[in-house]
């Protein structure tokens, strides 16, 4: 634990780490806008018939109705709450098993290429989660205490 603080008190507050994680944060949230918007407005996401496996996947989540709407909402809730600064911690905390499960869904299916951008995505979260990391440490605590 102690590197890791050390690590944290050495670039938080330093300029080129905070224009670094405004830049994360703001891509993470772009990337969540167009499929958000898509499922919200209850758009298919893909063209892929069902007759493969991954148009098969995300057909059937479109005719799960209302949740394939609830999974949009939150892509844009998450996206929002990171690019405003009261709100980003959270919005990071809710990004996290977010992108866990589309990183999972994505592994699973054998999407090409797209698990390392999901992966990569992941990272970034997790970059941002450790940007907040006395907060974090503060959730830990309350809830190993």
């Amino acid at each position: 634990m102690l590197f890791i603080e050390s690590v944290h008190q050495n670039i938080y507050g330093k300029k080129l780490f905070v224009l670094f994680t405004w830049f994360t944060r703001i891509l993470l949230a772009l990337a969540f806008v167009p499929s958000g918007l898509k499922k919200l407005l209850g758009e298919r996401f893909t063209l892929l018939g069902i007759d493969n496996p991954i148009g098969f996947f995300f057909e059937a989540l479109y005719q799960a109705g209302w949740y394939w709407n609830f999974l949009g909402f939150m892509q844009l809730l998450v996206a929002l709450l990171l690019v405003i600064p009261r709100t980003a911690f959270l919005g990071a905390l809710m990004y996290l098993p977010i992108i866990i499960n589309i990183l999972v869904i994505v592994v699973a299916m054998n999407f090409r290429g797209t698990p390392i951008i999901v992966g990569l995505m992941l990272l970034a979260n997790i970059y941002l989660l450790f940007w907040d990391y006395k907060k974090v440490k503060q959730i830990v605590s309350v809830i190993f205490e």
